[in-house]
């Protein structure tokens, strides 16, 4: 049927049983799948993570300008990675890095989320945070 249209018999659903064919033109079917796909990626919203280190001998006034970068990164939109860096016998005081990094959260005066909770790194702590998006008390 394909050939006596002067079309291309063309596979849509191949994981189906029976798999689903179409008669059309190849070349015109190419096109709308690119098509579809730039659609789908120019739809995508693509969110940036950026990074604020800090260590647990950072001083209050270095820890004041992080805040405030920290929300400049919120207002663009981006999510943000706050390493906290350990040296040497500081490592053996993985609970009170904890403690001051969950501190430094605390004191951010934007509403913000935990994406991703504090987790052990090589080098310290890491914890990812986002703008919270509801009104209410800070989380």
């Amino acid at each position: 049927m394909a050939r006596d249209a002067g079309l291309d018999l063309i596979e849509i659903a191949p994981n189906v049983k029976p798999p689903v064919c179409r008669i059309m033109d190849s070349g015109k079917f190419q096109y709308q799948k690119s098509k579809q796909e730039k659609d789908q990626r120019s739809k995508q919203k693509n969110i940036e993570t950026k990074g604020i280190r800090i260590s647990m001998r950072t001083g209050k006034h270095d820890l004041d300008t992080k805040i405030k970068q920290i929300e400049k990164f919120f207002s663009k939109g981006h999510k943000v990675r706050v390493e906290m860096i350990l040296k040497g016998r500081e490592k053996s005081l993985f609970d009170l890095a904890k403690e001051k990094l969950k501190q430094f959260i605390e004191s951010i005066p934007t509403e913000t989320k935990i994406d991703q909770e504090i987790r052990k790194q090589p080098r310290g702590l890491s914890i990812v945070i986002g703008e919270s998006l509801t009104s209410g008390n800070k989380k």
